[in-house]
């Protein structure tokens, strides 16, 4: 998922993708404590997605609050 796609979506989108990111990385983190994970490098991209849609939906938060309060 690159930058461009996070900004494209919605704010309710980008929640409910992170929910699901997050519950992919438990399954991820599950998998790779009972040895069946193949894919390690899939954790790593996950982490990164998530850190993306944060990021967007922070800057959101902020951008928001300052059209707020003047």
């Amino acid at each position: 998922m690159k930058a461009e796609d996070v900004r494209a979506k919605t704010s309710d989108e980008l929640v409910d993708t992170l929910r699901d990111l997050k519950k992919e990385q438990f399954n991820l983190r599950f998998q790779r404590a009972t040895g069946q994970l193949e894919n390690t490098a899939r954790t790593r991209v996950i982490r990164r997605d998530i850190a993306r849609i944060k990021t967007v939906l922070g800057q959101r938060r902020r951008e928001s609050a300052a059209a707020a309060a003047e």
